[in-house]
């Protein structure tokens, strides 16, 4: 697959949460085609507050992050076989990349074994590992830039 245009941009939305007893919890972060990476996460569990950041990523970074998108090969998944969000929470991906635009809402998964197990282990494994190699850059980006842990 070839690698994407310079000029094309790249927007991707990842939200994973769910609401149960200590509220509505969540991972949300955004990469907007600015190069603006918005992250929040709240988490009510041992009065845990909000944590809310947002900085601006290079030009590099974000044709690191159309690299990783584009070999994924996530674009040429469908979710429909994929578990519906249930009462253990729910996650998100949105990616928009050039002219293509892909929506994609599944239940949380816990391992590599409900992918498995699931009607479309291929396209669910696509999407599994894409979410664990955002997550981590994202959250690698996070801890250079701010410190999130409290003293």
């Amino acid at each position: 697959m070839s690698a994407a245009a310079p000029e094309e941009d790249i927007y991707v939305r990842y939200y994973v949460g769910h609401i149960g007893k200590f509220g509505h919890e969540f991972l949300e972060f955004e990469l907007r085609p600015d190069g603006k990476l918005r992250y929040a996460n709240a988490s009510s569990y041992k009065n845990d507050t909000l944590i809310r950041k947002e900085v601006y990523v290079s030009h590099a970074l974000i044709a690191e992050l159309k690299r990783i998108v584009q070999e994924s090969e996530v674009m040429k998944e469908d979710d429909k076989l994929w578990p519906v969000p249930d009462r253990v929470g729910r996650q998100e991906l949105e990616i928009v990349m050039g002219n293509e635009h892909i929506s994609f809402t599944t239940a949380k998964i816990g391992s590599l074994v409900d992918v498995q197990e699931s009607k479309d282990p291929e396209g669910l494994r696509v999407f599994y590992y894409l979410v664990q190699d955002l997550k981590c850059l994202v959250f690698s980006l996070i801890a250079l830039h701010f410190k999130i842990k409290p003293i």
